[in-house]
């Protein structure tokens, strides 16, 4: 909690400097000492707790990963509804939207994905993405604790989410919402465990780039920069073998 808060503060500020800064561009690196600095706390964090758990999370069994998978994408299409709608992606509203509704249902609260049986297909759409549509520019370049690669665009989507979601409305908001409501420890719950996924799913290819990179810093500011801008632009190469590196 203490992290969102600080976030919330900070957040507004990055973006304003980063904005008004000339030719400010994503691959500027406005704050890279700090954001040298965070990032080798950051994988300090995931030597030391992501990685054992990510690995540990890989030997359940496929049913409980995949069921467990479902379940995170479900709520995560929560955020894409009202986003994709901002976006004037009325198709892509409709697909979220059923997707979400046959998945909590018939699907067990999303655990099983009978969507996507049906060609109800859903894309990750959030606050940064929208603004990007609207021609909004990355801004400088930056790495957050925890959470990882952002942008000063990017990084301010983080708490307008918050603002869009239902899942945050009904949690970290605690609002009530057709009858529902939950806590914060529901909301940074779902979030850990999403976390812990993509980081299980993609524990090769981290291996791989950290084996084979000269500065492991630029490659996943690289990685991360192309599959935001991929995703902007609705690109079909944001399906890649890294999934999706967002925070």
């Amino acid at each position: 909690m203490r992290l969102f808060k600080f976030l919330k503060i900070i957040l507004p500020a990055l973006l304003v400097i980063s904005f008004t800064t000339p030719n400010s561009e994503a691959a500027d690196e406005c704050f890279e000492g700090v954001s040298r600095s965070i990032f080798k706390f950051n994988m300090a964090f995931d030597k030391a707790i992501l990685k054992p758990v990510a690995k540990g999370y890989n030997k359940l069994p496929d049913p409980i990963k995949n069921g467990t998978s479902n379940f995170t994408s479900n709520i995560a299409t929560l955020l894409s509804i009202p986003n994709s709608l901002l976006q004037g992606n009325i198709k892509q509203v409709g697909h979220s939207t059923g997707s979400f509704i046959v998945n909590s249902t018939v699907g067990v609260l999303g655990v099983l994905n009978p969507a996507e049986k049906m060609g109800l297909k859903t894309h990750k759409e959030d606050v940064g993405q929208t603004l990007g549509t609207y021609g909004v520019g990355p801004g400088c370049y930056l790495v957050l604790p925890i959470l990882g690669p952002s942008t000063a665009r990017d990084s301010f989507g983080l708490i307008a989410d918050t603002f869009v979601d239902p899942f945050a409305h009904i949690t970290i908001r605690e609002n009530e919402l057709f009858g529902v409501s939950g806590n914060n420890i529901d909301y940074f719950s779902v979030k850990g465990v999403t976390a812990v996924d993509f980081r299980a799913d993609n524990d090769k290819n981290f291996e791989s780039l950290e084996k084979n990179s000269l500065d492991l810093y630029t490659s996943l500011k690289s990685v991360y920069l192309q599959g935001r801008e991929n995703k902007i632009r609705n690109s079909i190469q944001n399906e890649d073998e890294w999934g999706s590196l967002d925070n």
